[in-house]
């Protein structure tokens, strides 16, 4: 069964940094896609990153915002610097593996003073 978990989501301070978290099982995670994406309330979903063959970011959170993963321990990691408060959002992981795409829960970070 595979699982996606995202942890690390807080309140932090504008031009704070911070790294989430994501637990990956149930799959070999050397063969999947895996990316980022945030929304808030009563928006859409907004793609932040992917990690493949290549990193790839959106506009708004390139030079900031690094996608990284350690596959021999199944996890994923977003690290984000220089936050501002359009930053603020429910942090989601996902994957795409065997033609199928998978989502964890959801962290929340707010970027506020």
């Amino acid at each position: 069964q595979v699982q996606l978990v995202e942890s690390g989501g807080r309140l932090v301070v504008p031009g704070g940094s911070l790294t989430l978290s994501c637990a990956a099982s149930g799959f070999p995670t050397n063969e999947a896609i895996m990316r980022w994406s945030r929304q808030v309330p009563g928006k859409g979903r907004e793609w932040v990153a992917t990690s493949d063959s290549d990193n790839e970011y959106a506009e708004s959170v390139k030079g900031r915002f690094i996608i990284w993963r350690d596959d021999r321990k199944s996890m994923f990691y977003l690290t984000m610097n220089r936050l501002a408060p359009e930053d603020t959002a429910i942090y989601y992981c996902g994957s795409t593996y065997a033609g199928s795409d998978f989502w964890g829960q959801g962290t929340q970070v707010t970027v506020s003073s």
